[in-house]
């Protein structure tokens, strides 16, 4: 049941961030691979500051607040790594 429970956790992600940085036109939830990065060079995705800085606005509804951008970069480095951070204990 937990990895039922993971898998539609890490959804919820890939859709936040498809809706937040407007990636709808490019990616559905399902494209997105659970490890693939999410910035810079090698990401297929391509997300920069402003998406980031759009996401930490998002994610407060998980009542996290994140104001600092070098642990947004260090937590957002892929669904996998954010979805960990983001987890509801």
């Amino acid at each position: 049941m937990k990895g039922s429970l993971d898998e539609a956790f890490k959804r919820e992600i890939k859709e936040l961030i498809i809706e937040e940085c407007d990636l709808a036109d490019r990616f559905r939830p399902e494209d997105i691979r659970d490890d693939e990065p999410l910035f810079g060079r090698n990401s297929r995705i391509g997300l920069d500051s402003i998406d980031a800085l759009q996401i930490s606005i998002a994610v407060q509804r998980y009542n996290v607040n994140i104001t600092d951008s070098k642990v947004m970069r260090r937590v957002m480095t892929s669904i996998r790594d954010f979805a960990d951070y983001l987890r509801p204990e």
